[in-house]
């Protein structure tokens, strides 16, 4: 399809969730409830390092109101000599996370778990579990965890044939970095440091599990009902036919929930007990034990002609994982300098043990990390040739058949014209006052494809409903419903789009990585299609003609022509209502591994001003300019924008892990742990820019990770532009600008 004139894609149609979730009757898997039900609780440690020597359930088993008792025992234990990964999670890891084994590896790592007849019996359960710990030295921070003399929190991790912390390496090559930089005028290399900050989803993990003949049903908020039911599956050894996986309405992910924390042990608990078991985390829960990103480490440089060509680059990112392998550092290396054309390139990333909680991904996984240290030293390479940021960026951007380091070589890409609107808007020449600064920066995810499952049926009357298989998170319903309609040439309001569960839609993969609109797009587009084919063969049918000689055309089945007759055309519903009489159901499903995403780019403008008093950074401006591919719901891409923009913005000058000297989170409460509210917001623009992507049928690109990879270093940028004074840390909260205008 992949055309401009459309009646619905395109359209920002009324979201099919929003009432619901307005009015309050969306249900989420902590309204979800069953007679018999009863309550799970899990015993976390009070250490952050401790060697687990015993633990004893009995008193807890004892008490009145418990029905069973979980550990490590009960859940799969994965040898550590061999990986086994589903997706980008390794089960040694996943195994250890949900309940610890050999050791407590940070404060909040689950220990035992408990389920009884109500919650309060189940925490007085916990109370009663007694655990014996060796209480170990901890490390918390990066330049702390790879010192010689460190405390080493895994016998089986080594780096360079030592034991040591730094649990993975990968590097990305392209051309003669050394003699690159020896060709550069201008070299300039800075180091840089980010906190830990947590995606901030307003839901808490949740789930229900109940277990009938030994066959398991989950009812949870998850980026991935699929995902949950292999991760239990592995976990309790329960085959994935026994597994039912429903997923109800989630109330935010952002990534951090691609993985799991509760449904193995509640489904071990519901089991043992024969009753259904239901586990809410509360939100110090969430903040303690589930995953933040990384924080990050890094040191990067840049050297480049004196006419503003880029000609050699160099990134080294240190990524904290947490207390078990896993941070993204595919992210920081491979996405750092993907938006540039430089000949030499050299980006490495290293990750990080430390005694945290294990990162989850956080939109664009670890690309913020890379994109803060390279876009502010390239605001300094601008500095140093006296060019103006948005030239040297363009002067260097990537185009089609430009050679990234991490791989490919582009296609058609929209990068320069990011720049270019960027440069072209108001925000651009509007004038600045004291102590008030302005910001740019640009980014790039990868974005992805992946498996996709759809049906498409019409119904008695003549209407629709699209069944996929990704939660939705991003507008996939309303986007799904638009592309259906298109198609199908309806109102839109006549197509209804649902999640199908592990029973009964095929395989789908997880929603994240910017892959769902477009891999749901392509397997409902392929289903719509063949419905299409199947109204045309009924027309026929009816009409008594050849299937070849009918067409559909706005909503009709047609003659092709007038050698196929004069027939008034077939509506959807007229088609549908004799549907018995000419071949039954209608209806088409399409499981595919789709193909052919291409990254995404943006570029963000940032203006600010600070209290040079109070050390405060308020935003006053913030536009947003993104490749969208094609919008097919221009309200939802301008959310994602807008969203990630706040995020970053929070991310840039407000959120961050506080550790107390027993490495327990200081701030594990929306009270103390501080994201952006409105009041700390000005208007977000978004300017979308539509350059196609020639391999979807309806030019679609992901959009849902990009708009969080600029924001830190546009802010940054502003800051160091009203100031004239770089930050390399962050968040630039009032202590620390405070600091640095006093340290002046």
């Amino acid at each position: 399809m992949n055309v401009i004139n459309n009646k619905w894609i395109g359209q920002s149609t009324i979201r099919p969730d929003g009432a619901d979730k307005v009015t309050g009757r969306a249900s989420y898997s902590a309204d979800t409830t069953m007679p018999g039900m009863i309550w799970g609780k899990v015993l976390r440690s009070p250490h952050a390092h401790a060697r687990i020597v015993s633990i004893d359930t009995s008193r807890a088993e004892a008490l009145p109101g418990v029905k069973a008792v979980v550990t490590h025992k009960d859940i799969v234990d994965f040898p550590l000599d061999k990986s086994v990964m589903l997706g980008i999670q390794d089960m040694r890891w996943m195994c250890r996370n949900v309940m610890a084994r050999e050791k407590a590896l940070f404060h909040g790592h689950p220990i035992a778990a408990v389920a009884a007849m109500s919650e309060r019996i189940a925490a007085e359960a916990c109370r009663l579990i007694e655990v014996e710990y060796e209480v170990l030295p901890h490390v918390i921070e990066i330049e702390d965890a790879i010192k010689p003399d460190a405390p080493i929190l895994h016998d089986f991790v080594s780096f360079e044939g030592r034991p040591s912390n730094i649990a993975g390496k990968l590097e990305h090559k392209l051309g003669e970095v050394e003699a690159g930089f020896a060709a550069a005028d201008v070299v300039i290399e800075r180091s840089f440091t980010t906190r830990p900050v947590h995606q901030g989803y307003i839901e808490p993990h949740s789930c229900l599990v109940s277990v009938v003949d030994g066959k398991a049903t989950i009812w949870s908020s998850s980026q991935g009902q699929f995902m949950v039911r292999a991760m239990t599956s592995l976990l309790t050894g329960i085959p994935q036919s026994d597994i039912r996986a429903i997923p109800a309405e989630i109330g935010g992910g952002f990534g951090g929930k691609t993985i799991i924390y509760l449904e193995p042990v509640a489904t071990i608990l519901a089991k043992k007990t024969g009753r259904p078991v239901k586990m809410v985390m509360s939100r110090e829960e969430v903040m303690r034990a589930t995953g933040p990103t990384s924080g990050s480490m890094s040191t990067v440089k840049i050297g480049a002609k004196k006419d503003g060509t880029i000609v050699a680059a160099q990134g080294t990112f240190y990524l904290q994982a947490g207390g078990l392998p896993g941070s993204p550092i595919r992210g920081a290396a491979g996405c750092a300098f993907a938006p540039y054309n430089i000949p030499n390139v050299l980006s490495t990333g290293f990750d990080v043990v430390s005694n945290r909680s294990k990162v989850a991904a956080y939109r664009a996984p670890g690309a913020p990390i890379g994109a803060y240290a390279v876009e502010c030293v390239l605001d300094e390479v601008a500095e140093a040739l006296k060019m103006d940021p948005l030239a040297l960026r363009l002067k260097n951007a990537a185009r089609q058949g430009t050679k990234a380091a991490h791989g490919p070589v582009y296609p058609v890409i929209g990068f320069v014209e990011t720049i270019e609107a960027a440069m072209a808007h108001p925000h651009s020449q509007a004038p600045l006052g004291k102590h008030q600064g302005r910001g740019v920066a640009s980014g790039f995810w990868f974005n992805a494809g992946g498996e996709s499952s759809a049906q498409v049926n019409v119904t008695e009357d003549g209407n629709v409903v699209v069944t996929t298989g990704h939660p939705d998170i991003g507008g996939s319903r309303a986007s799904i419903a638009n592309i259906t309609a298109e198609l199908l040439g309806i109102d839109y309001k006549r197509v209804s789009v649902l999640i199908g569960d592990t029973a009964t839609i095929g395989y789908s993969n997880l929603t994240g990585g910017s892959r769902v609109l477009f891999a749901s797009a392509m397997v409902v587009t392929q289903s719509t299609e063949k419905v299409i084919k199947t109204l045309c063969e009924r027309a026929a049918k009816i009409w008594k003609i050849d299937p070849e000689a009918v067409v559909w055309e706005d909503g009709e089945a047609k003659p092709a022509g007038e050698n196929a007759g004069k027939f008034p055309g077939l509506s959807l519903a007229q088609i549908a209502a004799k549907a018995s009489e000419t071949g039954g159901p209608i209806g088409a499903g399409v499981q595919q591994n789709t193909q052919g995403a291409e990254g995404g780019f943006a570029t963000h403008v940032c203006d600010v001003e600070v209290d040079v008093d109070l050390g405060i950074v308020r935003v006053l401006r913030y536009t947003s300019f993104q490749d969208v591919g094609r919008a097919v719901h221009p309200a939802y891409v301008e959310g994602q924008m807008q969203g990630g923009a706040a995020q970053g913005i929070g991310w840039a000058l407000s959120e961050e892990y506080l550790y107390d000297k027993n490495g327990k989170v200081d701030n594990a409460s929306f009270l103390d742990y501080r994201m952006p509210v409105c009041s700390d917001l000005p208007m977000l623009d978004a300017v979308m820019i539509e350059v196609p992507n020639p391999k979807h049928p309806q030019g679609v690109r992901g959009v849902g990770e990009v708009p969080l990879v600029p924001p830190l270093a546009a802010v940054a940028n502003a800051v160091a532009n009203a100031l004239g004074k770089r930050f390399y840390s962050l968040p630039m909260s009032p202590p620390r600008v405070l600091e640095v205008l006093d340290g002046a």
